[in-house]
């Protein structure tokens, strides 16, 4: 099997080994993304792995308000020691998780977060969706688990594709840096606001009007 550059790309995002010991390791599994994963883990190859499983209680909180001020994002994001969460790259890594979570709005940071009832509602969607187009109904099981891959990737952000290189999810942006710094870091909790989200518009027209009324009747 023909192995490219894009899947020995991938695998160095996801395990931090050399360039050829991807490629070598995918060579001997067939091209398998997760089988070539633990070749390197059973060989000790896969530095981001190991590294992930380690406690990670540093960090910082970044801030990060767009435009004029219309929407704003707080993030925690974490490492193993304080030197490293006041170095440049990890307050540029910080910075930029912010700024994706701005653009990208996502809801959750990993798909263990979505709610179970959430993740049934939008299964109970998706099938009425997949019916509704007329597909037959002993296939309607199999695209509902695809689509819902794809809400996945919408809405936890690690799932996301970055904003500064599509190429690469949010998780492998953290892969990479992991085997590149040399620590475990991790996304702990975001929350992002924007300007006048969840405020009914028309109730605050309505309201305004009132007011404009009640005032000219006092004058």
């Amino acid at each position: 099997m023909s192995i490219s550059a894009s899947m020995v790309k991938e695998l160095r995002g996801r395990t931090g080994a050399g360039m050829m010991d991807c490629k070598k390791a995918l060579a001997e599994t067939g091209g398998d993304l997760e089988k070539a994963v633990t070749y390197l883990r059973e060989k000790g190859l896969a530095a981001a792995a190991k590294k992930a499983g380690r406690i990670a209680a540093e960090g910082l909180i970044e801030s990060y308000i767009h435009g004029v001020g219309k929407i704003g994002v707080l993030v925690e994001v974490n490492c193993e020691t304080d030197f490293v969460a006041k170095t440049d790259e990890f307050k540029s890594l910080a910075r930029d998780i912010a700024m994706q979570i701005a653009a990208a709005k996502p809801e959750f940071v990993r798909r263990e977060e979505v709610p179970a009832e959430a993740l049934n509602k939008e299964r109970e969607i998706l099938r009425a969706q997949a019916l509704n187009e007329g597909k037959p109904e002993k296939i309607v099981d199999k695209m509902v688990t695809g689509r819902i891959e794809k809400y996945y990737k919408e809405v936890c952000l690690l799932e996301q594709p970055f904003i500064k290189d599509t190429n690469l999810t949010v998780q492998q942006l953290l892969t990479e840096k992991i085997a590149k710094i040399g620590e475990n870091i991790s996304v702990r909790r975001f929350v992002r606001y924007e300007l006048g989200e969840g405020i009914d518009k028309k109730q605050t027209d309505l309201a305004a009007e009132v007011e404009a009324m009640t005032q000219n009747v006092c004058k």
